[in-house]
């Protein structure tokens, strides 16, 4: 029993999602020897790729050759589980994935998303790397941002007070207030 909980303790998960869109680039990258050497490297242990919509598969690995192991999946109907067991989250800029991953206090990786049109995401996962909440990469970029991670750095977000903008709305409304 105790070596099972050894086990436990000592896997070091990284879980990369994104989301219900498709964005290969982002599967294609972490699927490289090179990002998966670089996070062995960091002392992380497994791999997890949530892939969305995306046509990528890619390489499941047991890990027994000293490498990561690595699974994938497409969808879940909630990704809190694997929000909470991960050491370090990748992500697509979805605002769900940052916040949800930001509220568990994970250290964040966003990856922006360069295909898609009006890309308002990158601004949000821009502001929040600026304010040393989360790293912020592009696919070309994810290596060398893993490569020099320091998560020391990272200042945990604390989410705004949303209690005066809800009694303000109920009244412009007419509905009673507390």
């Amino acid at each position: 029993m105790d070596d099972i909980d050894n086990q436990l303790q000592s896997k070091r998960i990284v879980f990369v999602t994104v989301g219900t869109t498709s964005f290969d680039s982002l599967v294609k990258t972490v699927d490289t020897d090179q990002v998966k050497e670089e996070l062995l490297k960091k002392g992380y242990t497994h791999l997890v790729i949530q892939m969305g919509r995306g046509s990528y598969i890619p390489k499941k690995s047991s890990g027994e050759d000293g490498s990561l192991v690595v699974d994938y999946f497409t969808f879940s109907s909630t990704i809190a589980d694997y929000l909470k067991s991960a050491s370090l989250v990748i992500s697509h800029a979805g605002s769900g994935s940052i916040f949800e991953t930001l509220r568990l206090e994970k250290p964040l990786i966003v990856v922006v998303n360069e295909d898609l049109m009006d890309n308002h995401q990158s601004e949000l996962a821009e502001e929040l790397a600026e304010r040393k909440h989360l790293f912020c990469a592009h696919p070309q970029t994810l290596y060398q941002v893993i490569q020099s991670l320091e998560l020391e750095s990272v200042i945990l977000y604390q989410p705004g007070d949303a209690t005066p903008v809800a009694k303000l709305i109920n009244r412009y409304l007419g509905f009673p207030s507390d």
